[in-house]
């Protein structure tokens, strides 16, 4: 036998056991794919297309139109409708302030027990026990701190002072409050401002190409031009104003307490992965302890941030269980989004704006989780 025709077999061999291969990985997947299709991604399907509708329930012959868009535009512009408007409110402020204090808190803990202290297991237990709890739980526990008649307001009686008479999870005071009806104005120049930060970002970065400056320069301008625009825009008859609850502070501790750990963990484990001759070299250098952490070990600790932000984002845009553990469904000063999906399908029978209320809420999940992925399956391709 010829040495080529020994190459023109083998290469044959290979090719049938790599379609084999490839053969025997699409049956082994073909089960999971088709149930994710059905179950998630059907199912998903089936609620963009009823939140298009007018259904209004189960019945025996149920009849639904096509609407369009219609349940959205009552959603964000119809005058029933200001409890999502508010709702989307509490979901902003609630996401803002549980990211900063898991991040402020888990960064804190992990430099405390960063430094080889004394029953070190033991505090990172205790600082981790919380995430092992559910939800529900932890709202059940906090709920009953917050009793008006009893719980964090009975503490200043311990000492002899007046116990307290703050309603945690009752109080209507409102503050940082805005218009609606401003909003296309104010999300425009945010999106300018964004626009503006990178382009600098780019610019003192080095990387002063003529066509990404002029690019970032001309979106800008243009973004800008239409704020002016956008701020013509009436997106409710009569002024609305909606601002930060009170109330979610309480919710926002309760929160904060219980994932704390989850950075905590992933900050310690990012620390002590920091080689520590980075540290030597910066102490060598004259940089003070202070100036180690803000230029050295901070940056380093970039992508546990965002891997953090990313997690902890999506789980207090669809925050549910928490919320109806703590202060029920019918309290409307700590509704969220999710919460008023199950009260508007559920008990109103309106399962076409409860649908178009869940569609939005897979949009703003989306809108977190879509591009990180995206950027972390480019790179892991790049590589």
């Amino acid at each position: 036998m010829s040495a080529q025709t020994t190459t023109t077999l083998n290469t044959l061999v290979e090719r049938i056991r790599l379609r084999r291969d490839r053969l025997t990985a699409i049956l082994m997947l073909s089960p999971s794919v088709i149930l994710l299709a059905i179950f998630v991604y059907g199912f998903i399907g089936q609620t963009a297309w009823a939140s298009l509708t007018d259904w209004q329930g189960l019945s025996a012959n149920p009849v639904i139109n096509f609407i369009g868009l219609e349940n959205y535009n009552q959603l964000f512009t119809g005058l029933l409708d200001v409890r999502f408007r508010q709702d989307l409110v509490n979901t902003f402020f609630f996401t803002v302030f549980f990211l900063a204090g898991c991040l402020g808190m888990g960064i804190l803990l992990a430099i405390l027990l960063d430094q080889n202290i004394k029953g070190e297991t033991i505090f990172r237990t205790i600082f981790l026990f919380p995430m092992a709890l559910s939800f529900i739980v932890t709202g059940t526990i906090w709920r009953w701190l917050y009793n008006p008649g009893g719980g964090i307001n009975r503490l200043p009686t311990l000492i002899g002072l007046p116990a307290l008479e703050w309603g945690w999870l009752t109080d209507r005071t409102q503050i940082w409050q805005f218009n609606w009806q401003d909003l296309p104005a104010i999300f425009a120049l945010v999106v300018a401002a964004v626009l503006a930060f990178v382009a600098y970002r780019h610019w003192r970065g080095g990387r002063r190409r003529p066509a990404t400056i002029s690019g970032g320069i001309a979106a800008v301008i243009l973004i800008w031009v239409l704020a002016g625009g956008a701020a013509s825009v009436q997106t409710v008859p009569f002024p609305e104003k909606h601002g930060f609850n009170i109330a979610f502070i309480g919710i926002i501790l309760a929160a904060v307490w219980q994932m704390s750990g989850y950075t905590m963990a992933m900050y310690l484990a990012g620390l002590r992965g920091i080689p520590e001759e980075l540290r030597e070299a910066a102490r060598v250098d004259g940089a003070s302890e202070l100036q180690t952490y803000l230029y050295v070990v901070f940056p380093l600790l970039k992508p546990i941030t965002l891997s953090a932000m990313i997690v902890l984002g999506h789980i207090s845009l669809k925050i549910f269980d928490l919320i109806f553990a703590m202060a029920g469904a019918d309290n409307a000063t700590t509704d969220v989004p999710g919460i008023l999906m199950y009260l508007t399908s559920f008990r109103a029978n309106q399962f076409a704006k409860g649908a178009a209320i869940a569609i939005v809420m897979l949009v703003m999940v989306a809108v977190v989780i879509v591009p990180y992925l995206w950027t972390t399956l480019r790179s892991e391709h790049e590589l």
